[in-house]
C-alpha cells in the first residue's frame, strides 16, 4: 500500500470573513443553534480584527471582521462580500504537511509557525487553493485552550451546547471558472493525494436553462470531500457562472452539514425563525420513482419538512436548504449561494446506516431554479 504523504485528521474549522462578525455570530447562535465558544479582538489584545468561534457537534465555524480600512479582510469583503476564506484541516504535523504540499506545487501563504500560551502550543501553516480561498494545516495535539492562542473562552464552560442536531461538516463545494475544474481536480490529486470518487457530467446536472459539471475529490478515509463545480453550456447563464460573477471569482459555494435526524433538525431551525424557500409538490411526487425505497416515508418527509428542496449529493441523502437572504446585499441566487454567514445556502446531510452511501438523486429541484431566483426578489 502506498504511503499516505498527506494524512488528514478531519475538518479543523471553516473561517468566514464577513462585514459584521458580531451580527453573523448572533445569527449562527440563534438561528442554527451554535454555541459561541471563543473570541479574539481588541479586548484580548488583537487590534486589527474581531473573531467569534461557534461550535455545534464537531462543526467549528469562525466569523471574522476587520477593524481597519486597509486590512486584507476589508479588501476581501469589498470584493466578495461575506464568504469562506479558510477551510482548515487537522493534521498530525503541520510543518510536514506544508512541506509536502509546497513540494508538489502548492503556493504557500503562511509558513509553519507555532503559537503558544498557558494552554500549550498550536502548529499551523497554510497554502492557497481556488480563488482567494486557503487551506490552513492545524496541529493542536499539544493544545487544550478554547481555540488558538489569543482567543479567550466565550461560553460558560468553554464547550459547545446541544444545538439543533448538526453533527459535522460533510463536504465543502468549490465553484471555479469555466475550464478550470480539471485543473483543481489535478491539484487535489497531486498536492493532497486525493482521488476523484464521483463525476457528474453536464448531461446529469442540468435543467432546460442551466447546467454544470462536477467532480468529487476525497481523501483516503472519506472524511474530507471537496466537490469541484464548473459551468456548462445552457440556454441561459449557468448557476456556477452566476456565482463566479457575483462572488468575484472562484470560491466555496456551500458547506454541507450532517444530521442524524434531518426532520428534527429542520423543525428545530424553523422554530428558531430560520426561513427556507419553497419546494414544488411535484418534487415529492416524482422523488420515489427516481430514488426508490428509503428508511423514511415520503409523505411523512414532505409533511414534516413542508416546503423543502430535497436532493442527493455524493450518494448520501441530502436535504438542501436554500435560505432566504438576511441582508439587502444578497439580491441574486448566485450571490446568495456565496454567503454562508447569511445562510445563502446550507445543505443538511443524512447518511445511511454506518455512514455508508446509499443512492444518488440530483432531482428536478434544479428545474425550479428560475422560480427560486425570482423568490429572492431584486
Amino acid at each position: 500500500m502506498a504511503e499516505d504523504f498527506m494524512p488528514l485528521l478531519g475538518w479543523d474549522h471553516v473561517e468566514l470573513w464577513v462585514g459584521n462578525a458580531k451580527q453573523a455570530a448572533y445569527f449562527f447562535e440563534h438561528a442554527m443553534g451554535f454555541t459561541r465558544t471563543a473570541y479574539a479582538g481588541p479586548e484580548t489584545g488583537v487590534r486589527d480584527r474581531a473573531s467569534y468561534v461557534l461550535e455545534q457537534g464537531d462543526v467549528r465555524f469562525v466569523v471574522t471582521s476587520a477593524l481597519r480600512e486597509e486590512h486584507e479582510i476589508t479588501k476581501h469583503h469589498a470584493k466578495h462580500g461575506d464568504g469562506v476564506r479558510d477551510i482548515a484541516l487537522g493534521v498530525p504535523d503541520a510543518t510536514e504537511a506544508y512541506r509536502q504540499a509546497v513540494s508538489r506545487g502548492a503556493r504557500g501563504v503562511m509558513e509553519p509557525r507555532r503559537d503558544e500560551d498557558e494552554f500549550g502550543t498550536v502548529e499551523r501553516a497554510a497554502i492557497s487553493t481556488y480563488g482567494d480561498t486557503v487551506h490552513t494545516f492545524v496541529n493542536r495535539a499539544d493544545y487544550s485552550g478554547p481555540f488558538l492562542p489569543g482567543y479567550v473562552s466565550a461560553s460558560e464552560n468553554g464547550h459547545a451546547g446541544k444545538g439543533v442536531g448538526l453533527l459535522n461538516i460533510d463536504h465543502v463545494v468549490g465553484n471555479v471558472e469555466l475550464g478550470r475544474m480539471n485543473h483543481w481536480v489535478e491539484f487535489y490529486e497531486r498536492v493532497f493525494g486525493m482521488t476523484n470518487i464521483l463525476h457528474f457530467g453536464d448531461d446529469q446536472i442540468q435543467t432546460e436553462y442551466s447546467a454544470l459539471m462536477s467532480k468529487v475529490m476525497s481523501d483516503g478515509s472519506g472524511k474530507i470531500k471537496f466537490p469541484i463545480n464548473e459551468p456548462a453550456e445552457g440556454k441561459r447563464k449557468s448557476q456556477i457562472e452566476e456565482y463566479v460573477e457575483f462572488y468575484g471569482g472562484a470560491g466555496a459555494q456551500h458547506i454541507a452539514l450532517a444530521s442524524a435526524d434531518i426532520v428534527g433538525t429542520v423543525e428545530a431551525m424553523k422554530e428558531r425563525g430560520f426561513l427556507f424557500l419553497d419546494t414544488p409538490d411535484s418534487y415529492y411526487d416524482e422523488a420515489p420513482g427516481r430514488v426508490g425505497e428509503i428508511a423514511e416515508e415520503w409523505p411523512i418527509l414532505q409533511s414534516a419538512l413542508v416546503q423543502r428542496m430535497q436532493r442527493q449529493f455524493q450518494t448520501s441523502l441530502l436535504l438542501g436548504e436554500v435560505h432566504k437572504p438576511e441582508g439587502n446585499s444578497m439580491i441574486t441566487f448566485g450571490n446568495a449561494l456565496s454567503r454562508l454567514a447569511e445562510l445563502g445556502h446550507v445543505a443538511v446531510v443524512r447518511r445511511g446506516r454506518g455512514g455508508r452511501e446509499r443512492w444518488v438523486d440530483r432531482g428536478p429541484a434544479f428545474d425550479h431554479l428560475p422560480e427560486l431566483i425570482r423568490h429572492f426578489g431584486t
